[in-house]
């Protein structure tokens, strides 16, 4: 990977932590565009800045566009745990249950210490009994 395209990594991140969200998205996009282009990136480098940029989306509440994105970042590395949860919660905030508690389960096999996807899992359980309970 060329140190550029570190540097725009490197960027996003310190945007993205100072809650500079657009210009993060911005930078995190460039990247993923360089690496799709070169295909001289780590998977993992890629896979957090797909993470990332859902997460940008998540807060604008783009929810389907966010979903992209998460799936992206599983798709290229599949141990990465915390995409999953992340798509699980807006699974989760739609209503599609089944499908946030396949995530929670999956980012649990990966990480059983993984707190919040416990957590998540619980309520998505509790949640979808509810919905039955109620005839949904």
């Amino acid at each position: 990977m060329e140190d550029s395209e570190l540097l725009i990594l490197q960027k996003a991140h310190d945007e993205f932590n100072s809650k500079n969200y657009k210009p993060a998205e911005e930078l995190y996009t460039q990247f993923i565009e360089a690496c799709t282009k070169s295909r001289d990136c780590s998977a993992h480098d890629l896979a957090i800045a797909y993470n990332n940029r859902g997460q940008v989306k998540y807060l604008r509440v783009d929810f389907y566009e966010a979903m992209d994105d998460y799936t992206s970042a599983i798709q290229i590395s599949s141990r990465f745990e915390v995409p999953l949860y992340n798509r699980g919660l807006i699974r989760y905030r739609l209503g599609f249950f089944k499908e946030a508690e396949s995530d929670f389960r999956r980012a649990l096999e990966l990480n059983p210490n993984f707190q919040d996807a416990k957590e998540s899992l619980r309520q998505t359980l509790l949640d979808r009994e509810e919905k039955l309970k109620r005839g949904f």
